[in-house]
């Protein structure tokens, strides 16, 4: 990949067995994806973090923080690289040493905001996932952005909504959430404050009120309380064996291999260390964790 362009661009057409079965049955599924990056992501349990582009600095706090705790428990954040609270929650999972999943309302060759363009190419390199369902070559329009938010709500499991004012295209992904049967939670703001009016009246009509982060983390089937007793003695890559081992209840080297799309001789390296550490235990060509 040049510093404009992404070389490897892959397309999936919808018939294609790549192309993720949860997006598929989505009203109106897009008819192709053009993918920059690691394809397993597109079949893996994942939460969308969506927001305004103005935003406070409570928003950009929580908006992070979520991010980085949902990337460091291994799971991947879905979002749309724009500036404001989509960019704070993919900047945290990428802190995190997490994967992100990053849909552009553009070709992505055309990225668009390119203040973000920098956090995009992180995110790829860190072994996360760049997609559009538009030509590499596309332009952003008008109409594009709001169009590609079924998408960032499809490919997740959950879908959180942190800062949203009335007229917020966040708010376009949880109709889009609600309508594809996602969870969808908001998380509760000011009610003096423009900017998170959008954000309460979900809220008020149904969305779930997130308050504890790790709610939604559980609500996907992941423990984090886990992951956190672990999290003084985990490395990075340690913390995504860890939290995928979690998640499957004990695993083969090649099942993380394909999970977290790392080698299976990484994998198995790692494996060895965190033996040492006493942190997992192998029985019958499966690893546990250690009880």
């Amino acid at each position: 990949m040049n510093t404009n362009s992404f070389s490897n661009i892959q397309r999936i057409d919808i018939n294609s067995s790549d192309f993720p079965s949860r997006l598929r049955d989505i009203p109106d599924p897009p008819r192709q994806l053009f993918c920059a990056g690691d394809l397993s992501l597109l079949n893996r349990d994942s939460i969308a973090v969506v927001g305004s582009r103005k935003y406070t600095v409570y928003g950009k706090s929580v908006a992070h923080m979520l991010g980085k705790r949902i990337g460091e428990c291994g799971i991947p954040v879905v979002s749309g690289l724009a500036y404001g609270i989509d960019g704070f929650a993919h900047q945290g999972a990428v802190d995190a040493g997490g994967k992100i999943i990053g849909v552009l309302g553009s070709g992505l060759n055309r990225m668009s905001p390119r203040k973000n363009y920098s956090l995009m190419i992180q995110g790829y390199r860190q072994g996360g996932l760049i997609l559009s369902e538009y030509e590499p070559e596309e332009e952003a329009k008008i109409y594009t952005y709001p169009q590609r938010n079924r998408i960032i709500s499809g490919l997740a499991k959950a879908v959180v909504v942190v800062e949203a004012s009335l007229n917020s295209g966040s708010l376009i992904t949880a109709q889009h959430a609600a309508e594809q049967g996602r969870t969808v939670y908001a998380v509760p703001g000011n009610i003096n404050s423009q900017f998170s009016i959008g954000s309460n009246l979900l809220i008020r009509d149904g969305a779930v009120p997130l308050v504890v982060l790790d709610d939604v983390i559980r609500d996907i089937g992941v423990d984090p309380d886990v992951i956190t007793r672990a999290d003084p003695m985990l490395g990075a890559d340690e913390k995504r064996i860890y939290a995928a081992l979690s998640r499957h209840q004990g695993a083969t080297p090649d099942l993380l291999s394909a999970d977290l799309g790392m080698s299976t001789a990484s994998v198995n390296s790692i494996i060895t260390v965190m033996e040492i550490k006493g942190l997992v235990e192998t029985f019958a060509g499966k690893i546990y964790l250690a009880k």
